[in-house]
């Protein structure tokens, strides 16, 4: 089987390697060689992935037959238009997927009656905020948490505003009522409408940069087994509403007073190596699930679920960007069970969320 790969981050290098164990000739393509996963790639050609016809060219030339993106909410759209196109397997449509990348469509295809939405505005330019504060205010159709702001006053909504506006693709913010409650990840997993995996860990954010990520913690305790509960039939309520009957689902969602809420959602696997610690963890290795699904139809995979969630955590280095990266300044923790660094040292960090951008991480035990 031959598989292109949208995208060579980190992200992307985690597909590609686990590509190749399964015996796939792999592809990738970006808009310059500046990640891991170009020279991991059996081959490697520089299309910018946003470039729907030189892709398509690129598929029908080579004989391709699947095309995929991990971590990308830019990317997994064109990955679903493609295949539509070309008749190869996906798992979402290509509506789906931008419902998705898009919060204000997402907000209205959930609906009122989704337990775990919470009330919205869309504004394209400044205008009264109606649904109270404190509130979030970030791009409708951005990723890697990019222009996004805590505001707790008119005033400061209009001072952000032009700052988040400026990373809509389409000119767009979403004011969402603020959830004030622990934040967390759920890594999901569909079969036919049917939530078949379902793992929801503790999510730690830097206090200085709101929304940005330190660190992953299974098994969650930051809610109740009520919330769990409830977690699950949020979560594939929302993936049912919205059209994800099969594939990786991601959710970030807060908890307040023991219910719920989603902030974000989409169907592939999470930017933050999830499924790495998930397998440790859990058993399950829904990176091979994934494809194994989409290639052959296999989700046997599912069956190395232990029911149970061994105690681990995944722990981001982060640094401002423009700055040098130095390995020997990152403090590594003795009982590390795999740790990936971004960077060689002397790296300049790229500027992704532009504010506090991850270099590299560790998984271990507690």
């Amino acid at each position: 089987m031959k598989v292109l790969i949208l995208g060579v981050a980190s992200v992307q290098l985690d597909a590609i390697l686990e590509l190749k164990k399964m015996g796939c000739e792999t592809f990738a393509c970006a808009m310059a060689k500046d990640g891991p996963g170009a020279d991991a790639a059996d081959h490697f050609d520089i299309i910018n992935v946003l470039d729907e016809e030189k892709l398509a060219e690129h598929i029908c030339k080579n004989g391709i037959d699947i095309v995929y993106s991990t971590g990308s909410d830019l990317a997994i759209p064109v990955a679903c238009r493609l295949s539509e196109r070309l008749g190869l397997p996906h798992f979402v449509s290509s509506n789906v997927a931008y419902i998705c990348n898009h919060k204000n469509s997402m907000r209205e295809a959930l609906t009122k009656e989704c337990k775990g939405n919470i009330p919205y505005q869309v504004l394209e330019e400044k205008a009264t905020v109606t649904i109270g504060f404190p509130a979030i205010l970030k791009p409708s159709d951005a990723q890697g948490q990019r222009g996004i702001f805590k505001i707790n006053s008119q005033f400061e909504f209009e001072e952000h505003f032009d700052e988040a506006k400026k990373f809509s693709r389409e000119g767009k913010v979403i004011v969402e009522r603020y959830v004030d409650g622990p934040e967390v990840s759920v890594n999901g997993y569909m079969v036919n409408g049917v939530m078949r995996f379902l793992v929801a860990s503790d999510r730690e954010t830097w206090p200085e940069y709101t929304g940005l990520i330190h660190k992953h913690i299974v098994p969650g305790v930051a809610f109740s087994q009520d919330a769990k509960r409830q977690l699950k039939e949020i979560a594939e309520d929302a993936c049912n509403r919205i059209g994800i009957m099969n594939g990786p689902v991601y959710f970030q969602m807060k908890v307040a007073d023991d219910h719920p809420y989603i902030i974000e959602m989409t169907p592939r696997l999470d930017g933050c190596h999830m499924w790495n610690l998930l397998r440790r963890s859990c058993g399950v290795n829904l990176m091979k699930l994934t494809f194994s699904h989409l290639l052959v139809d296999d989700v046997s995979e599912l069956n190395q679920n232990t029911g149970e969630s061994k105690p681990m955590e995944l722990v981001f280095w982060c640094q401002e960007p423009h700055t040098v990266m130095d390995r020997a300044a990152l403090e590594l923790p003795k009982d590390a069970e795999y740790h990936f660094y971004y960077y060689e040292t002397g790296d300049t960090i790229r500027p992704v969320n532009g504010r506090y951008d991850k270099i590299g991480y560790y998984i271990r035990s507690l």
